[in-house]
Formats: C-alpha cells, sequence, structure tokens
C-alpha cells in the first residue's frame, strides 16, 4: 500500500518543514489538492504553490488532484509546476481520453476520478490510457469528512472493471475517510493507494503514523497488489521537469 497525505491537512505556515518530514517517515507519495471554487465549495492552491513545493523536495512523488473545471486547460502548467500525476474528474472534462492522452504525453502519470454519485463504467473505454483510479469515497472539497460506507463496494467494481479491459496493472486510489482502522478492508476491495489528511497529520509521529497504516495493509495484501505497488514504486518524481 502507498500513502499519500494530503497536504490540505499539513501545517501551511511550515510547509518546508512538513515536507521534510513527510520524508523522513518514509512517505513518498504527497497528494496535492487543486480546487477552483466552482467545482467543489472550497479554493485551495494552484500552480505557484506547488512550484514552490517541488524546490523542497526531489524525492516526494507529486499526486495533483484537479477538482476543477475544465481541467485541459491546465495541464502543461501544472507539469512546468512540478506535478508528477495529474488526476482529472470524470465530471469535469467532456473529453477525458483525449486529456488523459495528453497528461500522459506531456510525461506525467494519468488518473481519473470519481465522486460518489459517479458511476464508474466508462472504465472500460478508458483503462488503456489510466494509470491511476481515484474513487472519492467523500464528496470534494473539504478535509475531515466521514468515510462512505458504500465506497468500499465500488472500489470492488471498479477493479473488477480494470481487470475486465485487462487493466489490472492500474492502481486504485481512495481518498476521503482513510485511517489505519480501515485500511484492511480497503486494500481487500482492492485499494492500492490512500490517501489520508486528519487521519495522520493529526497523529505524529509521522514514522509512526506511517505504520500503522501499513501494517493494516499487510494483513489484506494479495499479490496483485504487491505487484502493483511494487510497480509504482519505480515511478520517478519530477521526471517530467527532467525530459
Amino acid at each position: 500500500m502507498i500513502l499519500s497525505p494530503s497536504l490540505l491537512s499539513a501545517d501551511f505556515s511550515r510547509l518546508a518543514e512538513e515536507l521534510a518530514a513527510l520524508e523522513a517517515a518514509g512517505i513518498s507519495w504527497l497528494h496535492l489538492d487543486v480546487m477552483d471554487g466552482a467545482f467543489v465549495p472550497n479554493i485551495t492552491f494552484g500552480q505557484p504553490v506547488i512550484k514552490s513545493l517541488r524546490r523542497c523536495s526531489e524525492k516526494l512523488f507529486f499526486d495533483v488532484h484537479l477538482m476543477i473545471e475544465d481541467p485541459a486547460r491546465y495541464l502543461a502548467s501544472f507539469r512546468d509546476a512540478g506535478a508528477d500525476m495529474l488526476v482529472i474528474h470524470a465530471e469535469t472534462d467532456r473529453h477525458p481520453q483525449r486529456t488523459l492522452s495528453e497528461i500522459r504525453r506531456l510525461g506525467m502519470k494519468a488518473g481519473l476520478a470519481f465522486n460518489p454519485g459517479t458511476d464508474p463504467a466508462p472504465l472500460r473505454w478508458l483503462a488503456p490510457d489510466l494509470d491511476m483510479v481515484l474513487v472519492m469515497s467523500v464528496n470534494p472539497g473539504f478535509s475531515g469528512q466521514r468515510f462512505i460506507p458504500q465506497s468500499v463496494a465500488k472500489i470492488s467494481a471498479a477493479r473488477a472493471l480494470l481487470d475486465e479491459a485487462g487493466a489490472g496493472h492500474v492502481l486504485i486510489q481512495v481518498d476521503g475517510g482513510a485511517c489505519p482502522e480501515n485500511t484492511a478492508q480497503l486494500v481487500a476491495a482492492g485499494a492500492d493507494v490512500l490517501v489520508s489528511g486528519s487521519a495522520f497529520f493529526n497523529h505524529p509521529p509521522y514514522a509512526a503514523c506511517h505504520q500503522r497504516f501499513l501494517s493494516a495493509a499487510r494483513t489484506a495484501a494479495d499479490s496483485a497488489h504487491l505487484a502493483r505497488c511494487t510497480a509504482a514504486a519505480q515511478w520517478q518524481p519530477g521526471r517530467a521537469l527532467k525530459k
């Protein structure tokens, strides 16, 4: 299992120190929630903040979640800011196949997110253009929300769709309400990457909290899960900028 702590729950007065602490705790991914106040009822940050964070860390894989309308307008600018993966929402893009393909052409990994009320059925057609699927287990916009229980069945459905499409290697990420107590259930359902905000940042020390997540995941991990996570561990941060 890969843990991708959500920056929204970090201490914004000391972000450089927070990134250093994450690296010291063995964290390899950082989840960056970009919200526009239109698609979701909140505004967070954009390319300038990500660019500043990139200068603070060469090791963290920047997992950028675009909760914005018409994301195709900004792909290159997020790449230039230092994003390693861009995740767009199925609800915000009229031509997701074209956008996902362009994300990859720009040298980044491509992901597609589904809100709690959105059926993941399009995965059967979009799987060849994906590196990751994001199942939202809360309604997007704010951290600290309660996990929606039916998300477990949705994770299993997404995994089945990917397997049927011959894309069993594609990661599934879960965002919202993930904690050590439900990690085993999520991994058993097919999740590979867990986004955690308050359940991680509010429970220091970070290294110990990271280990609680990892220990819980080991109890449910099968060989396919381990293979996907091992392959993703080879994804290099900053690759798009190094080309």
